[in-house]
């Protein structure tokens, strides 16, 4: 619980930061598109660092291993799909973007494993 945490703390942090640079660091050196999917990364990066955070904090009542899963896929989620759209809009090499929709699935493993700790143990 503590880890996943610190994890979420550290992911807060970093969205805003991430999202501070986007908007007066790369204005004017990456493209529009580059600009868009930047903003897409911080968006998904904050919204799944609450749903991390949320999920750590739940673990303090439902002790299951179903709830540690949600949250280390939300974390894996946030490095595949955010960390890889910051690299893509940054270089535009194509792989990074080949691997972002593994985050989006992490994401929804991620919920999956949520709602069912949820219905199950609440």
């Amino acid at each position: 619980m503590k880890l996943l945490l610190i994890l979420a703390v550290i992911n807060g942090f970093l969205a805003v930061a991430l999202g501070a640079f986007g908007a007066h660091g790369l204005e004017g050196k990456v493209s529009e598109k580059g600009l868009d999917q930047w903003g897409k990364a911080v968006d998904y990066q904050m919204f799944h660092t609450m749903a991390l955070f949320v999920t750590a904090l739940l673990m303090s009542k439902i002790q299951t291993g179903v709830m540690t899963g949600a949250g280390w896929f939300f974390f894996i989620g946030i490095l595949l799909f955010s960390g890889s759209l910051y690299i893509y809009a940054t270089s535009g090499i194509k792989m990074f973007a080949m691997i972002t929709p593994l985050g989006g699935l992490s994401f929804l493993i991620g919920w999956i494993l949520l709602g069912y700790a949820v219905v199950k143990y609440i």
